[in-house]
């Protein structure tokens, strides 16, 4: 069973940055597709980005489109999403998630699609 663990979260003006950490433990997630998904306070959770097995595509929720960038390291079992440019509408909790089908291709953005999940990090921007 793997278990995620993401840090990294905190309080940030608008405009800066900051990198989350996704860590695995528990089993090796270098097959897995692995996503990043949010949830603002009285919001759905909503995704944010996603990566395939080998980090060969890469997908983005428009609204994130060119300011975050999602990579993962294998050999480190770690999935990093960097964030830039940071604005209110950002503020949330962000959840890391696991894609069990190994080597899979398609990319799923619905939450409810993943097999595991964290227990989430909160990020603030200030504005």
């Amino acid at each position: 069973q793997v278990q995620l663990v993401e840090s990294g979260g905190g309080t940030v003006q608008g405009g800066g940055s900051l990198r989350l950490s996704c860590s695995a433990s528990g089993r090796t997630i270098g097959s897995d597709a692995m996503g990043w998904f949010r949830q603002a306070p009285g919001k759905e959770r909503e995704f944010v980005s996603a990566i395939t097995w080998s980090g060969g595509s890469v997908y983005y929720a428009d609204s994130v489109k060119g300011r975050f960038t999602i990579s993962r390291d294998n050999a480190k079992n770690t999935v990093y999403l960097q964030m830039n440019s940071l604005k209110a509408e950002d503020t949330a909790v962000y959840y890391c998630a696991g894609d069990r089908r190994p080597f899979a291709i398609a990319i799923r953005t619905v939450w409810e699609e993943y097999d595991y999940w964290g227990q989430g990090t909160q990020v603030t921007v200030a504005s």
